[in-house]
């Protein structure tokens, strides 16, 4: 990635009003452990890849080492972005919710991704989060898909599940994106290390450009 481009991401990022602390540097990035029941530790090496290729490929300096964040875990602000996955329920609670919607209202991002198996409960947990906002479909156009990588056909398809495309999918807070679900697609799947799925080379070069895609976003707006 040219010079020009990191210097953008990182002074955007910088001049974005966010008001937590993950201003600090290194930034931190974190995995949602979630309540439910479901498998919120699965893809252990996803996150840990992604955030290798973030450091080599865009120069930013983030904490190679993801931590695992509970939703009343006073260091929730220290994080720049959140990453949950899996493949079984996941649910807020209404204390949980109310302080995740802060996070996101203030600066914060959550990237959820269906390991397949979360939709349903995850739909039903978005309402607890943001009772007087529905998940909206992200469009082609939309700077996620085209920030670093273009996708201008949307998401990558990593692993088959239910048939048919991907869909992207997030929640809209006062014009920026703080929210994104990916669907059908398993981009977390993509990011673990060659030996766990053995996914063709490209898949998992098409899955990294997609997570870098997203955390250039949610760095810069």
């Amino acid at each position: 990635m040219a010079v020009w481009l990191r210097c953008l991401l990182l002074c955007l990022y910088l001049l974005s009003g966010a008001t937590h602390a993950a201003l600090s540097s290194p930034l931190r990035f974190g995995r949602l452990k979630y309540g439910g029941g479901g498998d919120w530790y699965a893809n252990p090496t996803s996150v840990p890849n992604l955030i290798a290729a973030v450091r080599s490929r865009l120069g930013l300096e983030v904490d190679p080492n993801p931590g695992i964040v509970g939703l009343t875990d006073r260091r929730l602000f220290d994080y720049a972005i959140l990453f949950a996955t899996g493949h079984g329920r996941i649910a807020f609670t209404e204390a949980e919710a109310r302080l995740l919607r802060d996070y996101l209202q203030h600066g914060g991002f959550l990237h959820v991704d269906d390991n397949y198996g979360m939709d349903e409960s995850f739909r039903q947990a978005v309402k607890v989060l943001f009772p007087a906002n529905s998940l909206v479909e992200i469009p082609f156009d939309h700077p996620v898909y085209h920030g670093v990588y273009d996708f201008p056909g949307g998401l990558p398809k990593i692993h088959e599940h239910h048939g048919g495309p991907p869909h992207g999918y997030g929640i809209i807070h006062q014009g920026r994106l703080v929210l994104f679900y990916s669907f059908n697609t398993d981009l977390n799947d993509g990011w673990e290390s060659p030996d766990v799925h053995q996914d063709p080379p490209e898949a998992r070069e098409a899955a990294l450009r997609m997570g870098i895609n997203i955390v250039a976003y949610a760095l810069s707006h």
